[in-house]
């Protein structure tokens, strides 16, 4: 099946030739210009307008003025986030989804990050922060005294992609350099002030009209569980277990761990359905025993049917049969799965780099699980020498090691990593993903039992979550990001108060639109603050530059404001390369 963004790659080009082809032919009109698949659309139209609003040009220099302290700030911090985030990339060229070159792209459906249901929320959201930002622009020229050749707007072939003011070059040269630094940072300005007001207004009187549906909310299911041959689908709520009320996810499995092995669930809707319990290999890494989507219905003769049950089963058994619903039979060591990692204790003592690693004991305590493995050696302090007991390729093997310094992915003992579970295998017994409504809720800013009160959170850091929230899953650890009040998240949240008048797809279409636009004119302006050409950072850079140079004793000022400006845009691009490169290439 082709891709999505393999389709996008095949427009572009077929855009591309098209557009060559136009302009070959001379029927494009004058104020189309075209290069590749970059089309930009020129007007003079509007220049009486922005001398118009800029008359009252005290108030807009005051504006520019703490533009340029918020910018320079931002700027400077900018440049170090970016080296940071290239060095780590470096040290760790773990693949991301964030460095994927799709997710550069702000085109909904394509961007991982950018779900298509709210496209026409993000595009509108974009179409403001360009506005806003070349407004700025604009209005700031004319408030210097500089003059505007014309202004448009830039497209990656139909997808706005950025707007343009194009100022008199000469008018920009012999002005003086406060005209110029604050016209190049107007427009980051504006996007921050644009950003801060839709954000207020959802965090206050938006937000409060909003609260969670009580039950568990279904995300999804997993492949062949219970729960999806059920037919317990993705964006249902589950209010009930056997007739009993549920509130939230560890209400629902209270009543799991009471029931048995066969439940009656009551869905919002009113439905109730029969959900034949099953221990379901959810997970398993490659060299488990047994593979994902597999069943085991009984443990050395023993019939299971819940993950309970499965654990009772093996907590005493360093090695156990697994029977499969097929009949097959499988033994296996049982405990927490390793993989050791080259010039560590294990392989000091003689445990081959590579090989997995069963541990089922640690000092004499059973570990039946990579929790349970963790937790015994986090109660010894580096330097101690403790005893693993386990097994390697079936045979059973002990080590005496120097416990080392732990860290991410190694709890101190010499291993590239510890597998969740058993055995490498993580099992359930039910099969659903809970969707994190109240978490999102609470992120942003609603009043959601059991969650930290979000008024106690300073409002910088508010904006920070808001920031991270469509990145949930990498930045909060959430198993899913948040794409606004829409699809499956809207089956999740209740609208009341006054926002009720607007009906509950008017007041999740007013959520995500104040959301998504203050979220893109953040993130338009801080990336314009990236100090490298042809971004605003790096006209500030230069300007920034020549006045610090002009105040310096020496001849060659040119020279030093040349390096500068070189220096750090040849480090932003060389970072933006090694940020989305090294991870692909090394990873």
């Amino acid at each position: 099946m082709v891709s999505t963004f393999t389709w996008v790659l095949v427009g572009v080009v077929a855009y591309s030739i098209l557009g060559m082809l136009l302009r070959t032919w001379g029927v494009l009109p004058e104020y189309v210009h075209l290069s590749g698949p970059v089309t930009t659309l020129h007007t003079k139209r509007g220049r009486r307008f922005v001398d118009w609003l800029a008359t009252p040009k005290r108030a807009w220099r005051a504006w520019g003025n703490v533009g340029v302290g918020v910018g320079l700030v931002v700027m400077v911090g900018s440049f170090f986030y970016v080296v940071l985030a290239a060095v780590l990339a470096v040290r760790d060229p773990a693949p991301s989804a964030v460095t994927e070159p799709r997710n550069v792209l702000v085109i909904p459906g394509v961007n991982d990050f950018l779900p298509l249901s709210v496209a026409g929320e993000i595009v509108a959201g974009l179409v403001v922060a360009l506005v806003v930002h070349e407004g700025g622009h604009a209005l700031l020229c004319r408030v210097g005294d500089i003059e505007i050749e014309s202004m448009g707007l830039a497209l990656l072939t139909i997808v706005p992609l950025g707007a343009f003011v194009e100022p008199n070059e000469e008018g920009v040269s012999l002005s003086d350099r406060g005209k110029q630094i604050r016209m190049y940072v107007a427009g980051v300005t504006n996007n921050f002030a644009v950003s801060l007001l839709c954000l207020a207004l959802l965090f206050g009187p938006v937000i409060a009209g909003f609260g969670v549906v009580q039950g568990v909310h279904v995300g999804g299911t997993l492949p062949g569980t219970p729960a999806d041959q059920a037919g317990i689908e993705s964006g249902s709520v589950i209010t009930g277990i056997d007739g009993q009320s549920v509130a939230n996810a560890t209400e629902m499995q209270q009543r799991l761990d009471e029931a048995g092995g066969t439940v009656e669930v009551s869905l919002q809707n009113g439905t109730v359905t029969t959900v034949d319990r099953a221990v379901v290999v959810v997970g398993a890494v490659s060299g488990a025993p047994v593979q994902t989507n597999r069943t085991i219905v009984a443990v050395n003769g023993t019939a299971v049917n819940t993950t309970t049950a499965f654990n009772e089963a093996v907590q005493d058994r360093s090695v156990a049969r697994l029977t499969l619903d097929s009949g097959e039979t499988v033994e296996t060591a049982i405990g927490g799965y390793t993989v050791v990692a080259e010039d560590g204790p294990l392989e000091a003592e003689g445990a081959p780099a590579g090989a997995a690693f069963v541990v089922t004991a640690v000092d004499g305590q059973r570990t039946a699980t990579a929790a349970d493995l963790v937790s015994a050696i986090g109660e010894r302090e580096p330097g101690e020498t403790i005893r693993l007991a386990g097994y390697v390729d079936g045979q059973r093997e002990t080590y005496e090691i120097t416990l080392a310094e732990a860290s991410r992915s190694d709890p101190g003992i010499g291993v590239d990593y510890v597998a969740r579970g058993t055995s490498g295998l993580s099992v359930g017994d039910f099969g659903i993903e809970t969707y994190p409504a109240e978490r999102f809720l609470a992120m942003l800013g609603g009043d959601v039992p059991g969650q930290q009160p979000f008024e106690s959170t300073p409002f910088l850091q508010r904006i920070g979550l808001a920031l991270a929230l469509p990145f949930a899953s990498i930045v909060e650890g959430l198993s899913y990001n948040f794409p606004g009040f829409t699809g499956i998240a809207a089956n999740f949240y209740t609208v009341s108060g006054p926002l009720s008048a607007l009906g509950t797809d008017g007041a999740f279409l007013l959520a995500n639109l104040l959301f998504w636009t203050g979220w893109l004119n953040l993130v338009v302006g801080q990336f314009n603050l990236v100090p490298t050409y042809p971004l605003d950072g790096g006209h500030i850079l230069r300007v920034c530059s020549e006045s610090i140079a002009a105040r310096l004793p020496i001849e060659r000022r040119e020279a030093l404001v040349k390096a500068i400006t070189y220096g750090v845009s040849l480090t932003m691009i060389g970072s933006f390369v090694f940020i989305i490169a090294v991870p692909q290439l090394l990873g």
